[in-house]
């Protein structure tokens, strides 16, 4: 097949992102609901963060100035975290614990190690600057500064920002409404006995996963007959409950493909095979109003096709700030010697050899074995029409960042 009758990946792209719905419903939930939501308004800093100058250290709040060479300093005060100090007597030192907040008057925390311990007081055996121990009111975030910018998904760090602002309940956009239709009459439920011709439904359970972790909703999880009128109807149903319609299987060539054939006869496929292995046969199009994403059949062609065109989408509808993945750059532990015409994306991990990171490949690449992902921990990119030397440098990118 010739390379002008694939589309490229980023043509592909940019068809795709121009035609993703964005959501616009909001709903405020609590904290605790709230992780890999999205942001729904930019969230302002209400109050300075940390709320007062407060010690880094467990240690002695005292005056720089009142510090002499080989001199005992009393200790007039002790501050436990989460109580008010009263000023610094002139002369003298407070007890004082991480996280206290600094008695006006003192200028800087000196370590607890570093201090000799009497009944006097203190003889403080290091030098001692002003500030040094001390997190200034504010250090974190200031009052109206910008916290975190709409479109953020929100991660435990985020979570714990805003709780760190005092804020309890968060607006976030409403989930992305999908739908997963798996195709095959061979397809057969983990737990049931395997007939003759048939297999588990391998790909169903691995998209559940990638659309809780997206933070979408599922709607509707089917399974289609290899059978047009069925499809059909199952198509036009899960158009009306979603936002999305994802499918596996059914978009190639063959005589019981009746996914891409059914976008065909409405006259809404509008994209059709794409140059990249694997995932060549991926159809996108619209039922009723709504896009649908047809990926491959092959397990590892539904992961991959999941993590660099479905993701992009699906931020996208998010109106997350960040759609494609960044990547690194690290030599290949591996060879290519056949060059393709597609672009490849090798399930891989980064390995230390003598030393250095290099990316080592899994040595089958078929597309129906997805134990090769749970071994890999992302992405290598074999570009199209090249071969890979040991050595050469290639783009990586982790699950963790393209599934994020």
């Amino acid at each position: 097949m010739a390379s002008s009758d694939l589309t490229p990946l980023e043509d592909a792209l940019t068809h795709l992102l121009s035609r993703a719905p964005s959501l616009i419903g909001t709903e405020t939930v609590a904290l605790t609901e709230a992780l890999d939501r999205i942001l729904a308004q930019d969230q302002p800093v209400p109050a300075d963060v940390p709320p007062a100058d407060n010690s880094s250290v467990d240690g002695y709040a005292l005056r720089q100035g009142d510090l002499a060479q080989g001199q005992t300093i009393p200790v007039s005060a002790r501050i436990p975290a989460g109580t008010a100090p009263t000023p610094l007597a002139e002369g003298s030192a407070a007890r004082i614990f991480t996280g206290s907040e600094i008695p006006a008057g003192a200028d800087a925390v000196v370590m607890q190690e570093q201090v000799e311990v009497s009944d006097a007081g203190i003889r403080v055996g290091t030098e001692v600057t002003p500030g040094q121990n001390i997190r200034r009111r504010g250090q974190d975030l200031k009052q109206g500064d910008l916290a975190l910018p709409a479109g953020t998904r929100l991660r435990p760090q985020e979570l714990g920002l805003l709780a760190s602002m005092g804020v309890a309940r968060v607006p976030v956009k409403n989930r992305l409404k999908v739908a997963i239709l798996t195709t095959g009459d061979e397809l057969v439920e983990p737990g049931a006995p395997l007939g003759p011709g048939q297999i588990y439904n391998t790909n169903r359970f691995t998209l559940l996963g990638l659309l809780q972790h997206a933070a979408c909703e599922v709607v509707l999880c089917e399974s289609l007959a290899d059978d047009r009128a069925a499809t059909e109807a199952s198509l036009q149903r899960a158009a009306r409950r979603a936002d999305l319609i994802i499918t596996t299987g059914g978009v190639s060539v063959g005589e019981e493909d009746h996914v891409r054939a059914a976008l065909e006869a409405s006259g809404k496929l509008s994209l059709w095979r794409l140059a990249i292995k694997p995932g060549k046969p991926l159809a996108f199009g619209q039922i009723e109003g709504t896009p649908l994403l047809g990926l491959p059949g092959n397990p590892a062609a539904v992961l991959v096709t999941f993590a660099m065109i479905v993701m992009p989408f699906i931020r996208q509808c998010q109106g997350q700030p960040r759609i494609h993945p960044v990547g690194e750059r690290l030599p290949a532990g591996f060879e290519v010697p056949s060059p393709s015409i597609r672009r490849g994306f090798f399930r891989a991990r980064k390995e230390l050899e003598a030393g250095e990171l290099r990316l080592s490949a899994y040595p089958n690449q078929s597309s129906g074995m997805l134990s090769s992902a749970c071994w890999a921990d992302g992405l290598a990119v074999i570009p199209e029409n090249a071969e890979v030397r040991a050595g050469d440098v290639l783009t990586y990118y982790s699950f963790t960042e393209l599934l994020a």
